[in-house]
């Protein structure tokens, strides 16, 4: 078991666009190990390469009784329903907040053998596999609250005993559809 030390709000791997995975070998195995155990130890529901410092578009989940990993994954959103519901991040640690996301979504990618993988979800499932490829692209989930939400999210992180005084980066919502 290893279990990694997870980057926190500030480290700029969480703002920047994963490579992707062109080798499927023993390191991206150890990887999704890493992923897969660090994930585990500390209580989350997903956990994306970036989070552990490693620039790769891979990712771990376990929710809704739904466990597993992808590679080089694409998101596809089902339909336009969308929900609000709590959420948090490792790299935010001990924060959660309301956050809008689709309710249905479609990923497909690879396994850590290279063979292809389909999830579809909906709830918790589609809002982990949203979050944890929005990881993967340098997104967080801070940049998918109301502005209102945001603004105390931000306030609670300058407040938290973790924040090391750098001042978060937020990019604007991609999702035009939710203003």
């Amino acid at each position: 078991m290893t279990v990694s030390s997870i980057e926190l709000l500030g480290d700029p791997v969480l703002r920047t666009r994963a490579d992707e995975i062109v080798d499927f070998d023993g390191e991206l195995r150890t990887l999704v190990r890493d992923l897969w155990d660090t994930m585990e130890k500390r209580g989350g529901a997903g956990l994306a390469a970036p989070q552990l410092g490693v620039g790769v578009r891979v990712f771990t989940y376990h929710c809704d009784g739904h466990a597993g990993h992808l590679v080089n994954p694409s998101l596809w959103l089902v339909g336009e329903q969308t929900q609000e519901g709590l959420e948090g991040c490792l790299s935010i640690p001990e924060l959660d907040w309301e956050c809008r996301r689709y309710r249905n979504v479609m990923a497909r990618g690879w396994n850590m053998h290279g063979e292809p993988v389909e999830v579809s979800g909906s709830e918790l499932l589609a809002r982990c596999l949203q979050h944890e490829t929005d990881h993967l692209n340098g997104v967080l989930f801070l940049d998918r609250l109301d502005e209102r939400t945001r603004e105390a999210a931000l306030r609670e992180i300058r407040a938290a005993s973790w924040f090391d005084g750098t001042e978060p980066v937020v990019k604007q919502d991609p999702h035009s559809s939710f203003r």
